[in-house]
């Protein structure tokens, strides 16, 4: 079969691989649509794990073979696939800290190699342990495209949930990419009496936020943000902050942006190397929480997926490329180096195509 791998600091190679063989409770399931998502992006681009791999783990396709005692499934079953599972029995699945579980670390999905999600595959073996908790089958009606979408909506659910809004609450949502845009959907239709601004440096994704019910959104290139959100709230500031990009200083802006009390998430701020300088008072004597969220959370995959499959989000709209496998190294720079015209970006391994 053909995968996309990953051989080193910034290079992906899409090479022919042998398909991967499946055990007793395993799946094989033929990759239809997988997302391109920003993690990958960063362990491709730092090198931030050895080679070889096979990246991508925003998979859905179809069931092409069932192992043995993998119950409930059969081939022809179209299938959204989770690559972590916690294992629900350690000291923090016990405090619902899923991410943080041994277990859930351990990468159940693989078109080869060191297990990677293996979704830039035309192929990938789904593990027994994600068979029995992490796969979700897609309705009749939906599309791949559509159902690839599940895991990051899940992540984001995670975010808002922890993020304790109450119903009329300012939220400022810093960055629109697609994470950023999915936030805002998510909260306009979980608190449809909120507040929301947001802000981006591209005008169309600007745009975007506002079909998606941002009530305003900033270019923070061109205006205070700050002073944008202290006009809506009476000088106060934002009651939440949701920081859905890295960029220098952002989340100084965020403290500066937000309320006394306020919550302030930091979603995008996973590089071991990324810094942040604040005031000390800023967080203490004002009483801000500051807090991060990574990953999905098990609780909540019937939530996104419901979601997702019954079209309360409009996930699709945020798709500007579909791209064959051959072609996913465009994509990945066109991730990298977003512009007017990109937005999420959908690999199809057997076949494929560039919106217009």
């Amino acid at each position: 079969m053909r995968a996309a791998v990953y051989r080193g600091k910034g290079l992906v190679a899409v090479e022919e691989i042998a398909t991967p063989r499946i055990g007793p409770g395993e799946l094989l399931v033929r990759v239809e649509s997988c997302g391109i998502c920003h993690t990958d992006l960063k362990k491709i681009e730092y090198g931030l794990q050895p080679p070889p791999r096979v990246y991508g783990h925003e998979t859905a396709g179809m069931v092409v073979a069932v192992g043995g005692g993998a119950g409930g499934f059969a081939a022809g079953d179209r299938v959204a696939a989770f690559h972590h599972v916690p294992c629900q029995d350690c000291f923090y699945c016990r405090r619902r800290l899923y991410a943080q579980c041994a277990g859930y670390l351990k990468v159940g999905i693989t078109a080869g190699f060191e297990p990677a999600g293996g979704g830039f595959s035309e192929y990938v073996c789904v593990k027994d342990w994600i068979v029995r908790r992490g796969v979700e089958k897609i309705p009749e009606g939906v599309s791949y495209d559509r159902a690839s979408f599940v895991e990051p909506v899940n992540t984001c659910l995670k975010a808002v949930h922890q993020a304790a809004l109450d119903p009329e609450d300012t939220v400022l949502i810093l960055g629109q990419g697609p994470i950023g845009l999915i936030f805002t959907m998510l909260v306009r239709h979980k608190f449809p009496a909120a507040r929301i601004v947001t802000t981006d440096t591209i005008a169309p994704r600007r745009e975007l936020s506002l079909k998606f019910g941002a009530n305003a959104s900033h270019d923070p290139r061109q205006v205070q943000v700050d002073k944008e959100v202290a006009a809506v709230t009476h000088g106060r500031g934002a009651d939440a902050v949701l920081v859905c990009v890295s960029a220098p200083r952002i989340v100084e802006q965020a403290v500066r942006a937000s309320r006394p009390g306020s919550r302030i998430l930091l979603f995008a701020q996973t590089s071991d190397s990324e810094r942040i300088e604040l005031s000390g008072a800023d967080i203490c004597k004002q009483e801000r929480v500051l807090y991060g969220v990574y990953s999905a959370d098990l609780d909540l995959q019937s939530e996104s997926a419901r979601l997702v499959f019954g079209g309360h989000l409009p996930v699709e709209d945020l798709i500007s490329h579909r791209l064959t496998l051959e072609e996913i190294r465009s994509g990945i720079e066109m991730a990298l180096h977003p512009d007017s015209k990109s937005l999420k970006i959908i690999v199809q391994p057997p076949k494929g195509r560039q919106s217009e």
